[in-house]
């Protein structure tokens, strides 16, 4: 868990922003905060800039779109962009995973299937490719869409 700017705590992401050559400051701090303490693992800049907003920081969007790309060149944010061309970043933990994608609500699932990860593998070798690395995006209806929708 991040924690706002005291002198007596050293926070997660405080080396990795340091090593970008920035400082350490209140904004960046929130931003990751704002990643953090969010029940969606997938936020976008508005995403960000609406939580921000909410808790009457005021940060402006042209900080969140600088922060955010300086976050996703040190690694510690991952930025995806599905099919509706929309970018939505996501912390860094370090494991591969794929994602499905509600196209009626817009939610998005983390998934691991192994089977599939070998599958691919063994695709890109049979056509003479060595993966270095993949993106599946899998698009459908949710569970509570699809009552809705009654089908």
């Amino acid at each position: 868990m991040l924690y706002y700017i005291t002198m007596e705590h050293k926070y997660p992401f405080e080396n990795e922003i340091r090593n970008l050559g920035l400082k350490v400051t209140g904004p960046r701090l929130k931003i990751l905060s704002i990643f953090e303490e969010s029940k969606s693992r997938h936020l976008s800049a508005e995403d960000v800039y609406q939580a921000l907003k909410t808790n009457s920081s005021d940060v402006g969007m042209a900080t969140i779109y600088r922060a955010l790309a300086n976050f996703e060149k040190a690694g510690i944010l991952v930025k995806s962009t599905f099919e509706d061309g929309k970018a939505v970043f996501e912390i860094n933990e370090g494991k591969h995973h794929d994602h499905l994608i509600c196209i009626e609500c817009g939610e998005v699932v983390c998934f691991v299937d192994e089977e599939i990860e070998r599958r691919q593998k063994k695709i890109a070798s049979k056509r003479g490719f060595t993966l270095k690395n993949h993106s599946l995006v899998l698009y459908g209806s949710c569970q509570q869409c699809e009552s809705k929708l009654g089908t």
